[in-house]
């Protein structure tokens, strides 16, 4: 387990973007702009986060693109306007990597490493053991530790995980919590 005392700011922040940043569609995918709902905690939390981590990337599973229930366009706005909404408090994504495919196994979706490598590449400066994944699922857990990255769990949507976890570092309720706690 690592000690926030130890983020400098050549950290990096990894999020995924459902049930972290926005409310999570139950048993259904986030399909265009009008039905994305930010937590206010998120963005209340995200300004706290710029001033503290050099790079803030989301890494998030889009299959709904690949189920044909909407199109790679339609996810691009969403993020575009998410985006624009986090830059007017003030915060920042540095870069939003998803992965579209419908192959559990792919090795760009989580909690395949693959979307870590993509923003290594991207932000040559990332350092793995200096970078943490904030999720709200398991698979986003095991995401992390496949790439090397220390873990937070948000208990946003599933508060009956197990803590301790050998798969968490930490846990939170919401991103403001763990912006608070830094």
């Amino acid at each position: 387990m690592f000690d926030f005392k130890n983020i400098e700011a050549d950290w990096t922040l990894f999020l995924d973007r459902d049930g972290v940043i926005n409310f999570e569609q139950r048993n259904d995918y986030v399909k265009k702009w009008e039905e994305f709902k930010f937590y206010n905690e998120s963005l209340e939390a995200l300004p706290l986060l710029a001033n503290k981590f050099s790079t803030i990337v989301i890494t998030t599973n889009q299959k709904g693109v690949s189920k044909g229930l909407m199109t790679e366009a339609d996810l691009s706005d969403i993020h575009e306007h998410m985006v624009i909404e986090i830059n007017k408090v003030n915060g920042r994504i540095d870069h939003i990597f998803y992965c579209t495919d419908f192959d559990n196994e792919s090795f760009n979706r989580k909690p395949q490493p693959g979307m870590a490598f993509q923003a290594k590449e991207k932000f040559p400066s990332i350092q793995f053991e200096k970078s943490i994944m904030i999720g709200n699922r398991t698979s986003d857990m095991e995401f992390g530790r496949n790439a090397g990255l220390h873990t937070v769990f948000l208990a946003t949507t599933h508060p009956e995980t197990i803590f301790p976890n050998p798969l968490i570092d930490y846990r939170f309720n919401n991103l403001l919590e763990f912006a608070q706690a830094l």
